[in-house]
């Protein structure tokens, strides 16, 4: 890489790292940055995942008052995404390259789906519940379930999957918006750090992309975690419903 593609991957881990402890869509930055770079989709992804745990590490931190909450929901999410993770990057290394190159769009428009029509279907969930219902701040068997394929789709393609599971969790429990994100920050540091591992071991990475991302992201995944108790939702949904839908165009 020439000395402005080296910015360029640290900018990317430094933004990502602020995106994925708010909005949790580190992956639609840092992912397309990989590409414009010359890696292979296959190598960016696992690249990209690795270089990302920094940023789930510090934000988690910055997150910490709000874990401690709901226990119970924490170690739920913890344990669904780590086992999740596992099967994402099995699947990410069995599927050919082909395939996975083709998915990337579609998934990244579902993505950006999930962040406009959230809220729309917060308040449909709403509206037909129980009126004499108490506060959900546990996950039910369903919720359960879409929190542990919401793993699996992290450890195959990370983007979007923070988003994913706080559409999950706000369509799944009565958790307040800053939990939630606490919640979604920590769920991608375990998918990361499971499927992180597995590609070590398995997949080929390009070390030099990895390691600038990791320095950019350790102090974007703290930073984001401050920013998501101030910043409305509505400006970064906005903000990443535009940047997934010109990523998906252009890779389509």
């Amino acid at each position: 890489m020439s000395g402005l593609e080296q910015l360029a991957v640290l900018g990317a881990g430094l933004g990502g790292g602020i995106l994925s402890s708010t909005v949790g869509v580190a992956s639609l930055l840092s992912f397309p940055v990989l590409l414009a770079v010359g890696l292979p989709p296959v190598v960016a992804n696992a690249s990209n995942t690795v270089g990302l745990v920094p940023a789930g590490l510090s934000g988690s931190f910055g997150y910490r008052s709000e874990l401690r909450e709901h226990p119970g929901a924490t170690k739920v999410v913890l344990l669904c995404c780590a086992l999740g993770a596992v099967a994402g990057a099995v699947l990410l290394l069995a599927l050919p390259a082909a395939s996975f190159e083709a998915a990337v769009p579609w998934l990244i428009m579902l993505a950006c789906g999930l962040v406009g029509a959230q809220p729309w279907l917060a308040r449909r969930v709403a509206r037909h519940r129980a009126e004499d219902a108490g506060p959900r701040h546990h996950l039910t068997p369903v919720t359960t379930l879409f929190a542990g394929l919401t793993g699996v789709y992290g450890g195959y393609f990370g983007a979007g999957a923070g988003v994913m599971m706080v559409a999950v969790l706000g369509l799944g429990t009565d958790i307040e918006l800053r939990v939630v994100n606490a919640l979604k920050t920590l769920a991608l540091l375990s998918g990361n750090l499971v499927a992180g591992a597995i590609f070590v071991a398995v997949a080929d990475l390009d070390w030099a992309a990895v390691g600038l991302l990791a320095a950019g992201s350790v102090v974007g995944g703290y930073l984001g975690a401050r920013i998501g108790r101030r910043l409305p939702a509505r400006v970064f949904r906005g903000a990443v419903v535009l940047a997934g839908v010109v990523v998906a165009i252009t890779m389509l």
